[in-house]
C-alpha cells in the first residue's frame, strides 16, 4: 500500500501510560510547513529521560520530558515527541498554544527489567506576518537511556557506557534490539523491493541527526524544508494512525520506523508496521525548492 506524505499536521495530546492516547479537537491544531524564517529561532529546547525510582523488584519508573522556548509569543507553538523501548513505540507526548511561547511536557513510563530507551521530538512553531505572509520555526531533539535492572547489581542507568560493565549491558541490549528491527526491516524492504543500495538507510529515531547536518544530495537550508515536511506526514500518516485505533487491544507497541533518503536527492520513503500489521510505504518526492510560498 502507497501513501503519499501531505502537509497538514493534526495534533494530538499527551499520552500518560503505555496504552493511552487523547486527542485534542482537530479543527484547530492543523498547521502547515512554510518557509523557515531566519530571524526567529528557539532560544531552548531539549528532550530528557532519567530514572526516578524503583518501584518493585525488576520494576522502575522513568520520567520523560521535553521543553522548546522562544524569546517571545508566536502565532502558534507545537511539539510532539515519541518514546520507543526496545525497539519498540510506547508512548506519544503531543501540545500546542496559540500566541505560545513556551512548551513542557512530562510523562512518567513504568519500566521492567533492563531495556534501552529513546526519545525524538520535533520541536516547531508558525509566525504570521503582514500580506498574509506565514513562516514556521523547527528543530529537533533526542535522548537515550539504559536502564540495567540485574539481580546481582544495585538498578543503574546511562546514556553512555562509562566502564566495561556497562559496555557489556549496552551491547548485549543493542544485540537483542537490532536482531528484532533487522529482521522486521529486512521484511518491509523485501516487501516493498526497495533497491537498498541508492538510499541512505536511517531509524526514525536518529534523524536527529540532520538537526546538525544535510540530507544526502540537498543543501543544509532544502534539508531543513524536507524535514519539516517529513514530520508533518508522519503526524497525518504515521502517529494519527496509530492514535486512531486507540480502542484496538494493542494501539501503540510497533517497531521504529525506517527513513530511506535517496542518494540522488530526489525523494525519501518511510516504511514501518502499523498496529494492524500492515505494511506501509510513504513516498515522499522532493519538491523543486524554487517555490517560496
Amino acid at each position: 500500500m502507497k501513501k503519499t506524505l501531505l502537509i497538514p499536521l493534526i495534533l494530538i495530546a499527551a499520552i500518560f501510560a503505555a496504552c493511552l492516547f487523547f486527542l485534542q479537537d482537530k479543527e484547530k491544531t492543523v498547521i502547515k510547513y512554510f518557509p523557515l524564517d531566519e530571524k526567529v529561532s528557539f532560544s531552548s529546547y531539549n528532550t530528557e529521560l532519567k530514572i526516578l525510582s524503583e518501584t518493585d523488584t525488576d520494576e522502575y519508573d522513568i520520567r520523560w520530558e521535553e521543553h522548546s522556548e522562544l524569546e517571545s509569543p508566536i502565532y502558534l507553538r507545537q511539539d510532539v515527541s515519541l518514546l520507543y523501548v526496545d525497539g519498540r513505540l510506547k508512548g506519544i507526548l503531543s501540545k500546542w498554544k496559540e500566541n505560545g511561547q513556551t512548551i513542557e511536557q512530562k510523562s512518567s513510563i513504568h519500566g521492567e527489567d533492563s531495556s534501552h530507551f529513546q526519545a525524538i521530538t520535533f520541536h516547531h512553531g508558525e509566525l504570521h506576518y503582514p500580506d498574509d505572509k506565514i513562516k514556521s520555526i523547527q528543530a529537533m531533539s533526542a535522548d537515550e537511556l539504559y536502564v540495567i535492572d540485574s539481580p546481582h547489581t544495585a538498578l543503574e542507568s546511562f546514556d553512555q557506557p562509562l566502564n566495561k560493565e556497562q559496555e557489556e549491558w549496552k551491547q548485549t541490549l543493542d544485540t537483542a534490539t537490532n536482531q528484532q528491527l533487522s529482521f522486521h526491516w529486512n521484511q518491509l524492504i523485501n516487501h516493498f523491493g526497495v533497491p537498498v543500495d541508492n538510499y541512505t538507510i536511517v531509524p526514525l529515531t536518529d534523524l536527529v541527526k540532520f538537526q546538525d547536518q544535510p540530507v544526502p544530495g540537498l543543501t543544509e537550508k532544502q534539508s531543513q524544508q524536507v524535514i519539516g515536511q517529513l514530520w508533518e506526514g508522519l503526524y497525518k500518516n504515521y502517529i494519527l494512525g496509530i492514535a486512531g485505533n486507540q480502542d484496538n487491544k494493542h494501539p501503540i507497541n510497533t517497531f521504529i520506523p525506517l527513513l530511506l533518503f535517496a542518494n540522488d536527492g530526489s525523494h525519501l520513503m518511510v516504511l514501518y508496521q502499523n498496529e494492524k500489521e500492515e505494511k506501509q510505504q510513504l513516498l515522499q518526492a522532493y519538491p523543486s525548492f524554487s517555490d517560496n510560498r
